[in-house]
């Protein structure tokens, strides 16, 4: 079955930028002329999803009036900004449909993603993007990740190399075979390990190709209490013990965490140097403040 469906989490309250996004979520943080969600939804429409659903909670209505078509504004804009405006946004998303599911109140990764589980269709795959992560390459990152799931049939989870002393804020893998140059089984995952306990050095990434299956899982693991956060790794491990192949894709394409502070400037600097309209502008800022 074709991969249909993408399920964006973006109901994080992106405290490491407070107190801007007090009022403006994390998400629309802006790279250069764009928010970083309009970077994963590109990815997404690149990659041939033509479904997508965006997990969103309190304070996230400036990323449904970003999508929604213009209406009231256009009677002030000038003809030449409205073409800017279809030309870079609405016609890059005039295939796709962008809905969106509430979480009332965040409670990890693995409960956004279980949001989404009246919207995927029985025994198929679906495919799970973070906006934090900003993946630089010649193809979608996920596109590849999906083409390998229905090949292989399995799950994929996106996996780098990561420092030894940055391994403890990343979920890892544990590597049971390694199947091809950058491809792994996976035969375990742990989050968030100490230093000497993380089972290699493959940090996993925003980007996962699941099996509809993971949510009776989800739904098994939030029992009766709703107090603790769900952790996505916890639910693969499981699929794991349930016998369903689990592949490591080591991505190549560069990555900016735009979660924090440090990636989001480095994703603003990348962005304005590779592109003609600001590249000067950026060299000229960073001459300056280096006089």
């Amino acid at each position: 079955m074709a991969l249909r469906v993408a399920v964006i989490p973006a109901a994080g309250l992106g405290t490491r930028f407070l107190p801007f996004t007090k009022a403006v979520p994390k998400e629309m943080l802006p790279l250069i002329n764009k928010p970083a969600i309009q970077h994963i939804i590109e990815e997404s429409i690149l990659a041939d999803f033509p479904e997508l659903f965006l997990v969103i909670g309190n304070g996230k209505q400036p990323i449904v009036d970003y999508f929604n078509p213009i209406h009231e504004q256009a009677a002030f804009l000038k003809e030449k900004d409205i073409k800017l405006l279809e030309a870079a946004l609405f016609d890059k998303i005039a295939n796709t449909t962008i809905s969106y599911l509430l979480q009332p109140r965040p409670r990890g990764l693995g409960d956004a993603i279980f949001m989404a589980r009246n919207v995927v269709e029985k025994d198929s795959l679906f495919a799970v993007l973070l906006p934090d992560d900003i993946l630089v390459g010649e193809q979608a990152a996920i596109g590849k990740m999906a083409e390998l799931a229905e090949k292989e049939n399995a799950a994929v989870v996106a996996v780098q190399e990561v420092p030894k002393q940055s391994i403890s804020a990343y979920g890892v893998i544990g590597v049971k075979s390694e199947l091809c140059p950058g491809i792994f089984e996976v035969e375990s995952l742990v989050e968030k390990p100490k230093v000497e306990d993380a089972p290699s050095s493959l940090g996993i990434v925003g980007r996962y190709i699941l099996p509809q299956s993971i949510f009776s899982i989800l739904k098994k693991m939030h029992g009766d209490s709703f107090e603790d956060e769900l952790q996505l790794t916890d639910a693969i491990q499981k699929l794991i013990e349930r016998g369903h192949k689990v592949i490591g894709y080591k991505i190549e394409h560069q990555r900016f965490d735009t979660g924090t502070p440090r990636g989001w400037l480095e994703a603003i600097i990348h962005f304005g140097l590779n592109d003609p309209r600001y590249a000067q502008d950026i060299k000229d800022v960073f001459h300056r403040s280096l006089e």
